[in-house]
């Protein structure tokens, strides 16, 4: 019998008296479905918050700021800088033959969680036609808000994940009670956690009237956009930066999404040579409960390889069902719940709501760690059973 004939037949022997080592194959099983389950968990926040960024982008837009800001927050447009920006060439005009583009405003208000926790969230104020710049917005509960009035709309993730959010409801900003009319989505993108309101009556609200810190904009087509900056930041009265969204948004993702990836990988880490060493304590117990078995197939002639490989494969095997369990168990109650960065107290704009979404990417990077867990699990055990001198494990008989 050739060398791939004896791997075969001695695997599928190995395969099939793994029902007869039960609890001990449970233990790689197991350990390796809560390493694989709590890594893509963990990964599922940093890909949810990436894919959140990724979605509120459009090759299309671009952001104006003041020169040298870091953020929204922390810039500041004159009224004729925004009426500058908003007669610039390359501008996307409407039926109506008007630019498309909307100055906006942020501001930080405090709310409650569903937990009792109070938060920050942006509550952002919108020109006339943002929602002709931002299609994708969607009502779906409620109404739009009425430009005279001081009402809000809200984001699909923020009313899941906040208090006092529901149609009817009121918030104070700045002492000026506001009533929420409406909820809104935006295919799960950044915005979906923020509350909307028209921009010019939220500055009057915080008495700075006549001013933005943003002005968003859509461009005829991506093409212009190198015309369009050139032409605002090489005028003399501005001080402007101009950013494609997309440039934008992966900027404030990419740091968190990385902090959020590291935690996934020291938690799994630390988990996998816990789940590492039970495979390793696992697969010896199963060699010294084969002893026999595997000195017999030595003692009628099956090479070393077939051995090594039987053990490996049972290895694999086993590491393979935990994987493939952690990447499901990750699936059922991770993707798709919205989370929220938000935290007690703190005051910042970038806390964000998003979904956390459990890619194939993240699915197969679950099974290669478990593969990985159980290849080199099951590696020293099979040679120690290729090794096992004939003579010593047929003594036992």
């Amino acid at each position: 019998m050739n060398t791939f004939k004896q791997i075969r037949a001695v695997t599928i022997m190995s395969l099939r008296s793994v029902p007869q080592r039960l609890g001990t194959s449970l233990v790689i099983v197991i350990g390796i479905t809560c390493v694989v389950g709590v890594l893509v968990s963990v990964m599922a926040m940093s890909a949810g918050m990436l894919k959140s960024m990724r979605d509120t982008s459009r090759d299309d837009r671009v952001m104006v700021m003041r020169n040298g800001a870091a953020n929204e927050m922390s810039s500041s447009l004159t009224r004729d800088t925004v009426t500058t920006i908003a007669d610039t060439p390359g501008i996307k005009l409407d039926a109506e033959g008007k630019p498309i583009y909307s100055a906006e405003t942020m501001t930080i208000i405090f709310i409650t969680k569903k937990d009792g926790t109070d938060v920050s969230v942006p509550l952002r104020g919108v020109g006339l036609r943002a929602f002709e710049l931002r299609p994708e917005v969607k009502m779906i509960a409620g109404r739009m808000f009425d430009p005279s009035l001081n009402e809000i709309i809200v984001g699909k993730g923020a009313h899941e994940q906040y208090s006092n959010l529901e149609i009817g409801s009121e918030i104070a900003v700045r002492n000026t009670v506001w009533k929420i009319v409406g909820i809104f989505e935006s295919n799960g993108d950044a915005h979906e956690g923020e509350l909307l309101t028209h921009n010019e009556t939220l500055q009057a609200a915080m008495r700075r009237v006549g001013s933005a810190q943003v002005v968003s904009v859509m461009l005829e087509s991506p093409a212009a956009f190198s015309k369009f900056k050139d032409t605002l930041t090489s005028n003399p009265n501005l001080s402007v930066d101009v950013v494609s969204e997309r440039e934008f948004f992966a900027q404030r993702s990419q740091a968190a999404g990385n902090l959020l990836a590291l935690a996934a990988y020291v938690m799994g880490g630390i988990m996998a040579i816990g789940a590492l060493f039970g495979a390793l304590n696992t697969m010896y117990s199963a060699v010294s409960t084969r002893a026999i078995e595997i000195a017999t197939l030595r003692a009628i002639g099956f090479g070393a390889a077939a051995i090594v490989a039987s053990v490996l494969a049972e290895a694999l095997f086993l590491s393979l069902l935990g994987g493939a369990g952690g990447a499901f168990l990750g699936w059922l109650f991770f993707n798709g719940h919205t989370v929220s960065t938000a935290a007690g107290g703190a005051i910042t704009a970038e806390s964000r709501v998003f979904s956390l979404y459990v890619s194939p990417t993240l699915i197969v990077t679950g099974i290669v760690c478990a593969s990985f867990i159980g290849f080199v699990g099951g590696l020293l055990p099979s040679i120690r059973a290729a090794r096992l001198p004939i003579a010593t494990a047929l003594r036992a008989l």
